[in-house]
This record gives structure tokens, C-alpha cells and sequence, in this order.
């Protein structure tokens, strides 16, 4: 396994790395035009919803690792896409670099998703079906002060009859069989739960990026990175994986920056380290 990487007799803007690097640049353009000039967000219709939701459509695995959420949000995707990426693309060629560069950003996206539905997504959904199967104040009630301060933001927001469900529940508390404010309350329960599954929505490249990094990490275990905001603290490249990888586990555990996807960051290492020892075991690394 190379050990040391050196750059000399490498072009330091490959084919696909360039090209990735102006599509970003381009979609993010696309995104800020479209919304300041139409009032059209890129987001809600190529960035990746959740799969069971009505939102989500299969090319959205591919669309949302091209948009991105902010300027520093694309530069620092940016940056490190053509860091690390362009050593890949030299060693890989462009076929090999991009297969390795999708299936990472889909897997983590995958792996981001079946965090989101085990932990958050599936209790909720089954708290809704069993209410909306079998109707009862008692379990209504209990569902709205589980997460009040989000249901009250989609009924003034979002939700089309808001004093009719507002209505239903008055009535509900001094007549808790009352079949057709249980109807009214179900209907609520219907659109809710959708409104719950369309709501995650994932977009940025750094879930291909973090298997990037993590792919020149085992390609190139000892190479000294040196970088703006420790100019003088060089650090070998496997250090650096293992303690972002780290950092990245710890923070999606705690919840920390809870607006970053964590799990989707390791979701492109886990990939990409499965993938190159893949490669590896059939002899084609290199």
C-alpha cells in the first residue's frame, strides 16, 4: 500500500474532480437564482427526502450531493473534494474515482436515513398509525404534548384547518366519544404523519467527500497534512481520519450541530472503506 503520496507528474486538476467542482459551483448559482428570481427551492425537489415519503424521488440519491445549504458549506466541500480528490483521481482514473465517489455519497445517505427512520422517524410513525387505526382522545393528547411547539408550528403554519382541529379538540375534552370530532382529529393525524416523512431533507457532498478523505487516509497513511489553521502542526492523513471519524460518531451520538447529518458523514467512510477493501481483495486497487 502507498504510503506516502507525492504529487509530481500529477495533474492537480483531473477530469472529474474539475468537473465536479464546476457542477457544484454552477447548482449552487442555480440555487440562489432560482429562489431570489422564481421563489424556487432546488432543495425541496433534488435534495434527498426521506424514501417513504411523497416527496422523495429516486433520482434525488444522485441530485442532492450537488446542492448545498450555504457558501461555507460548499467551499469547505469544495476544498476538501479537490485536496484529497484529485491524489484519487491520479492513482483510481476518472471511471473508477467517480463510481467511488457515488456510491459513497448514496450510502450515506443510506446510512443517514436508517439512523433517522430506527430512532426518530419509525416511533413517531407508530405512535400516528396506532391513533389513526383506532381513535381516542387519551392517546391523541398524549401524542400532542410529546412535541408540542412542532405541531402547534405546522397547524398555524402549514395545516389548512387549523380551528376546525382547534374546535375538535374542545370537544374532545368534555365529550371524549364524540365520533365526528375523532373523525376531524384523525383527518389531522393523516396529514400530519406526511407532513412528518416529507420533512427530512438531505443535500451537500459530504458524504462523498468524507469517503474521499477517508479512501486517501488508507491509500496514504503517512502523508504530512499541513493545513490553513495549523500551518505548523502537521498531521499524518490516518490521524486525521481516525479523529474525524471519531468526532463525527461522537457528535451524532450527542446530537451536537443536530442541523448536520453526522450519520451521513460516516455513512460515506463506512462505504468507502468497504468498497477499497473490496478492491483490494480482487487485486484492483491500483
Amino acid at each position: 500500500m502507498t504510503e506516502q503520496f507525492r504529487p509530481r507528474g500529477f495533474s492537480l486538476l483531473p477530469l472529474v474532480v474539475k468537473n465536479l467542482l464546476i457542477i457544484n459551483g454552477l447548482m449552487y448559482l442555480a440555487q440562489i437564482v432560482a429562489e431570489k428570481s422564481f421563489g424556487i427551492r432546488l432543495e425541496d425537489m433534488l435534495g434527498l427526502h426521506f424514501p417513504g415519503s411523497m416527496a422523495f424521488k429516486p433520482w434525488q440519491f444522485i441530485s442532492y450531493m450537488f446542492l448545498h445549504g450555504s457558501f461555507t458549506h460548499l467551499l469547505f466541500n469544495m476544498f476538501a473534494l479537490w485536496m484529497f480528490g484529485y491524489a484519487l483521481e491520479n492513482i483510481w482514473g476518472p471511471r473508477r474515482f467517480l463510481i467511488y465517489y457515488f456510491i459513497t455519497g448514496i450510502g450515506a445517505a443510506m446510512l443517514h436515513y436508517l439512523i433517522l427512520y430506527l430512532f426518530e422517524i419509525r416511533p413517531l410513525i407508530t405512535s400516528i398509525d396506532a391513533i389513526i387505526a383506532d381513535p381516542n382522545y387519551l392517546a391523541l393528547n398524549n401524542f400532542l404534548s410529546l412535541d408540542p411547539q412542532q405541531i402547534q408550528m405546522y397547524l398555524r403554519h402549514l395545516y389548512s384547518e387549523p380551528q376546525k382541529f382547534s374546535d375538535a379538540l374542545d370537544i374532545l375534552q368534555s365529550n371524549p366519544d364524540n365520533k365526528q370530532a375523532l373523525i376531524i382529529a384523525r383527518n389531522f393525524l393523516v396529514d400530519y404523519r406526511e407532513f412528518i416523512l416529507n420533512q427530512p431533507n438531505v443535500i451537500g457532498a459530504s458524504g462523498a467527500v468524507f469517503g474521499i478523505l477517508l479512501a486517501f487516509g488508507m491509500l496514504f497513511p503517512n502523508t504530512q497534512l499541513i493545513f490553513i489553521f495549523f500551518p505548523f502542526y502537521p498531521i499524518k492523513a490516518k490521524y486525521f481520519v481516525i479523529g474525524y471519524g471519531l468526532l463525527e460518531l461522537f457528535s451524532g451520538l450527542s446530537g451536537a450541530n443536530s442541523g448536520v447529518a453526522h450519520f451521513a458523514h460516516l455513512g460515506g467512510m463506512v462505504f468507502g472503506f468497504f468498497l477499497i477493501l473490496y478492491w483490494k481483495r480482487k487485486g484492483r486497487l491500483y
